[in-house]
């Protein structure tokens, strides 16, 4: 069944934003997304008391659902400029996916998990969202679609993925969280020429593992 958008809705998402802005976010071009994104239709009607909490929490497979708060920090760290092609490598529940729509982008979407494959696309398209989503391999990215302008990884990486380092354009950029473990430390990663880029670190940041092989996954 679709989900509405209340006026509680929006009142809870506004205390949302608040509390972003409180935790430093101060790019009001990715507030405004966030509060254009209901975030409770990405949750199963039982957990509705949870869509507006500044934490993660866990959907299908495994997965989770990012912290608000991580979804704005990697989102301002992109960037961003209207009309860009994104690619996002875990499309998850969606949400960043619809975020990134927001901000005026081509998004294509990656997620390795048909369950989350599935429903994403589901969510999405009631949003009226243009975000495109693909099931397939995130380690390999969208190849038949790059060059892309900015790169999103949202999965926790052990080293920079090579092939989507290649599918970025000169002058681009890519988020990712980097590291094994619990704990990754978030990069944002400039691409200068072919072998050629700037490197800055954003902090420490806890995400699922990133799994480069697709046909391992049940």
């Amino acid at each position: 069944m679709k989900q509405t958008d209340t006026y509680k809705h929006r009142g809870l998402r506004k205390n949302l934003i608040e509390e972003l802005r409180s935790k430093g976010i101060d790019d009001e071009a990715v507030l405004k997304a966030m509060m254009n994104v209901p975030r409770h239709f990405f949750f199963d009607s039982a957990f509705l008391n949870f869509a507006y909490s500044d934490k993660a929490f866990p959907i299908a497979a495994g997965q989770t659902i990012s912290q608000p708060y991580t979804v704005a920090f990697q989102t301002r760290l992109l960037d961003l400029k209207p009309g860009m092609k994104v690619l996002e490598i875990g499309t998850g529940s969606g949400y960043q996916a619809a975020v990134l729509s927001q901000m005026g982008v081509k998004v294509f979407s990656v997620e390795r998990q048909r369950v989350l494959f599935k429903t994403a696309q589901s969510i999405l398209r009631d949003l009226n969202s243009t975000a495109k989503v693909f099931y397939g391999d995130g380690y390999k990215g969208l190849p038949s679609f790059a060059p892309f302008d900015r790169v999103l990884v949202t999965c926790g990486a052990p080293s920079v993925p090579e092939p989507l380092f290649a599918q970025l354009k000169k002058g681009g950029m890519m988020v990712v969280p980097v590291g094994e473990g619990e704990s990754q430390e978030m990069r944002r990663i400039v691409k200068l020429g072919e072998d050629d880029y700037e490197e800055t670190a954003h902090g420490v940041f806890k995400f699922v593992p990133m799994l480069p092989d697709k046909e391992s996954a049940g």
